[in-house]
């Protein structure tokens, strides 16, 4: 496994289900857990697969240059602030998992 800055830190805004993801993507479940294991797109959480809004919109779209920023824990370049934007997702700058804040778009 890489070492890929999935969901981190931690926000339930940008977390989805597996069912849900699915659903996005109109794959089964194990379609997205095997894009999860093999590209980064989620990671398990207390046991349960959670899966980026964001890493799942730029694979679907096939931005494969800004799912590397995204999966590299780059949260400031243009592109993958455009895609938090886009989804409506705020970004959290703070890598501390016990801050709130984040920026929020409307």
């Amino acid at each position: 496994m890489e070492n890929w800055h999935t969901l981190e830190p931690f926000s339930p805004q940008e977390a989805l289900t597996s069912a849900r993801a699915a659903a996005r993507a109109d794959v089964t479940q194990r379609t997205i857990i095997n894009w999860s294991e093999a590209y980064g797109l989620g990671r398990m959480i207390a046991g349960r697969w959670r899966i980026s809004r964001v890493a799942l919109e730029m694979f679907l779209e096939g931005n494969q240059m800004a799912l590397a920023c995204y999966l590299a824990g780059d949260r400031e370049d243009p592109v993958v602030v455009g895609y938090f934007a886009k989804l409506n997702v705020p970004i959290n700058f703070d890598r501390s998992p016990h801050k709130g804040g984040g920026r929020v778009w409307s």
